[in-house]
């Protein structure tokens, strides 16, 4: 019997790795002798680096701008010529001092930051995944570390903030880094919204950055002011109203803009990145068995979340595919539509939210004995 583990973070309690980890001892303990590998997957948010380091992606750490300008330490990951940025490592909620949350004044500037590093390292590909950032900016503070110039009437150079740009007067695009014209950078996002109007980045998702209604017709009106001028510069392209612009409080825009970036689903590009179709085998190497799984397995799940991705893969493969989560919200028969041959919460062995997370990796070794001592009924014989 051989069963690949291809599973996401459960966030805030294990990394891909650790949820792999904890699953393949609990399946060894109620079944010996099974052969297990494990694959981390991401969607191109937080873990995606977790899961390139997995994929044997050496990781470099960079002191950064956060995303209220204090300087943290970001890690991303190199393979040769080719590295791998999170966004969120540089500008990410969870990276905001006491988790309070500036919807105006947030900036991405670290993610330029680290774009910049990887340059210096001598990247001449980049994926940059996006997911869980702190601001709505346009993607302006990255651009501003990357050598573009946004100013105000007066000719000073813009603070960061999507509310600054509302004074934008100017934009300068002449000391934009010049690798970045020899660079290919595939933007990892499954968001498809525009910047801008009632599906753009501040009406979306501002109120997730801690957006009032009138703060986001402040950034909505600021971000279109800020379009209109860096789109008249050369070389930069029309982009509020591409699929994925609205991506990252429009990091997205700015990269499909300005960076000359491409847009994929950040499943499969973690999914290419990672192997997973050379893991799931063939012929007599082939799994007999997919374990996939995130923190909450729910209706933002069916929109192509890492399981989805998964599940799509081993079904192409005709391998049956199981889903172990935190919670799940989905019916059975919205589960099997979407390929699970069968869910596995923990929080129908630990119902308390607060000790399922404090206690996930325990409870994932004692799903993985429960999957261990169930997979005869899980994988079809003959």
């Amino acid at each position: 019997m051989r069963i690949l583990i291809a599973s996401d973070k459960f966030k805030g309690s294990a990394t891909g790795p650790a949820v792999a980890a904890a699953l393949a001892e609990g399946i060894s303990q109620a079944a010996p002798g099974t052969v297990i590998d494990a694959v981390p997957v991401a969607d191109g948010g937080e873990g995606t680096v977790d899961a390139a380091l997995a994929a044997g992606f050496e990781a470099v750490t960079a002191t950064v701008t956060g995303p209220t300008g204090l300087l943290v330490e970001a890690r991303f990951g190199v393979r040769g010529e080719q590295a791998i940025i999170e966004m969120a490592a540089a500008s990410g909620l969870d990276l905001l001092p006491g988790g309070v949350k500036d919807a105006l004044g947030a900036t991405s500037r670290g993610t330029g930051e680290l774009i910049a590093a990887a340059l210096d390292h001598g990247a001449t590909s980049i994926v940059l995944g996006i997911g869980g950032s702190a601001n709505t900016d346009g993607g302006a503070g990255m651009l501003q570390a990357l050598g573009v110039s946004l100013r105000d009437a007066e000719g000073h150079e813009l603070p960061g903030g999507g509310g600054a740009l509302g004074r934008i007067a100017a934009v300068h695009v002449s000391e934009l880094d010049p690798r970045l014209a020899a660079t290919e950078i595939v933007l990892a996002s499954d968001v498809d919204n525009p910047l801008l109007g009632e599906r753009g980045a501040p009406a979306v998702f501002g109120p997730q950055k801690g957006a009032s209604p009138e703060d986001v017709a402040v950034l909505d009106a600021a971000l279109a002011r800020y379009a209109a001028l860096l789109e008249q510069q050369p070389g930069i392209r029309a982009a509020t109203a591409l699929p994925g612009a609205g991506g990252a409080g429009g990091v997205g825009y700015a990269a499909l803009a300005a960076l000359g970036a491409r847009r994929e689903p950040g499943v499969e590009v973690v999914q290419r990145l990672t192997g997973l179709a050379e893991a799931l085998g063939a012929g007599d190497a082939k799994a007999d068995l997919v374990i996939t799984g995130e923190g909450s397995l729910d209706d933002q799940s069916l929109g192509g979340k890492t399981p989805l991705g998964v599940a799509a893969a081993a079904r192409a493969a005709g391998i049956p595919v199981i889903a172990v989560c935190g919670r799940s919200t989905l019916s059975q028969e919205a589960a099997q539509a979407a390929g699970f041959a069968r869910v596995y919460a923990l929080s129908e062995l630990e119902p308390d939210p607060a000790r399922s997370m404090a206690e996930a990796v325990s409870l994932l070794t004692e799903v993985g004995r429960r999957i261990g001592a169930e997979v005869g009924e899980l994988v079809p014989q003959g």
